[in-house]
């Protein structure tokens, strides 16, 4: 991907991790050097200070009460699910539904949706690059209603095969589940024409955009995706919040995954009436304080530009690329053209447990396994990976001690 020199320049690195107090951590006596952004992103002391105020001075329970503190969190809950809306450049603020994560996002469409609309033979399609979390609750579908699972696969770049997911669709495809980026191997899949051939044949779409919302300008009319599901905890908010959003038309019509309080209009014995979007999806007390600081992670994130991100992330990872390529036994896994900031890698004769504990020792944190993406791992015949993903407070500086601590690692089995 070309990288925007203006963009570039835009990127106050040093203004940005001041930003960021755990960025001055040391670990095992040195300087900390967090490139685990693709499990989780750290937060902003902006962030932080929006939770603190919000425990401090507007902690209630929404929606029911008319007393200020319950109307003022009511207030700023909503206004959080607005940041969102705009955020995606969805059209409407009900089209967004507050989750735990993308994880749950995605249950609640196939609970809702697949178990409504998908039946017995119908099929599934899923790309090879997913995450768990986007396979296991279709094969849960599946099973329950004999449903069949159709795979895409992929290139040794990374790279999802077009012509091969083309050939997948005939009129028994019901649902395209498929991500945005890999977490595994940074791929960007080009997901806007995927859904537009998809739609031709009547196929609905859900994204898992959660390597994507907090590295790329997302617009969901441009898109036209029918479902994007992502974290806050990946894009600088905290955990235990993410966001579903979904066509209105297409949330209207599918059941509640959870039945409960404030996803009601009437209970009786006889028959319960459900409440209209969002609320239908919503039940029981929500992340209030988190949803609150999802919206000021999005604040924060708007304020540096998402295009500024891409472009300073892109340049971050074409430099590790350099750097990393140019080391005797090292294997770079996943090579697509179009890639996030995400360098997943193997050092011949280590196990990618024993680079982890040594880059640790070093301060440096990496995550190592096989990234909750095992059809990956079995595609290029590996058991895991050692995988340095760069946010945009990371610098050269700290590739550079990547790379030492690379070195060092190969020095202790030579």
């Amino acid at each position: 991907m070309s990288i925007d020199s203006k963009n570039v320049a835009r990127i106050n690195v040093d203004k940005i991790r001041a930003d960021f107090p755990i960025l001055d951590l040391q670990v095992s006596g040195k300087p900390l050097v967090y490139v685990d952004n693709a499990a989780s992103s750290q937060m902003p002391q902006q962030v932080i200070d929006r939770i603190v105020r919000y425990q401090k001075e507007e902690h209630s329970n929404i929606h029911r009460a008319v007393h200020y503190l319950s109307e003022l969190a009511t207030r700023e809950f909503e206004a959080a699910r607005v940041k969102v809306q705009h955020f995606l450049k969805a059209k409407e603020s009900r089209e967004i539904i507050f989750t735990r994560g993308t994880t749950e996002a995605i249950n609640l469409v196939m609970h809702g949706y697949g178990r409504a609309f998908i039946g017995k033979g119908d099929e599934i399609i899923l790309s090879g690059l997913e995450h768990h979390a986007n396979i296991v609750p279709w094969q849960m579908l599946a099973e329950e209603k004999g449903a069949v699972i159709r795979v895409i696969p992929m290139n040794d770049s990374g790279e999802l095969l077009i012509d091969e997911f083309k050939a997948l669709f005939n009129n028994k495809t019901k649902f395209l589940a498929l991500t945005h980026v890999s977490n595994a191997l940074g791929t960007i899949n080009p997901v806007k024409e995927m859904v537009a051939f998809a739609h031709k044949h009547g196929v609905p779409v859900l994204l898992d955009g959660a390597q994507a919302a907090p590295h790329h300008a997302l617009d969901m009319r441009d898109l036209d995706c029918d479902f994007y599901a992502f974290s806050g905890h990946k894009m600088c908010g905290p955990t235990g919040i993410g966001v579903l959003y979904g066509k209105a038309h297409l949330l209207e019509k599918m059941q509640p995954y959870q039945g409960g309080g404030d996803m009601i209009l009437s209970v009786t014995f006889e028959k319960t009436l459900y409440n209209v979007i969002p609320a239908k999806f919503e039940a029981g007390t929500p992340p209030i304080m988190a949803a609150i600081a999802l919206g000021a992670a999005i604040d924060y994130l708007n304020e540096i530009g998402l295009d500024n991100i891409e472009a300073y992330e892109q340049e971050l990872l074409e430099y590790a690329t350099k750097k990393v390529s140019a080391l005797p036994g090292v294997r770079i896994i996943g090579t697509a053209k179009n890639k996030a900031a995400v360098l997943s890698f193997e050092i011949k004769g280590v196990h990618p447990h024993d680079v982890g504990t040594i880059l640790n020792s070093e301060g440096i944190a990496i995550r190592t396994g096989h990234h909750c993406a095992q059809p990956v791992m079995q595609r290029f015949c590996v058991p895991a990976t050692a995988r340095a993903s760069f946010a945009f407070y990371n610098t050269t500086q700290e590739i550079d001690k990547l790379v030492d601590g690379i070195c060092k690692v190969q020095e202790m089995f030579s």
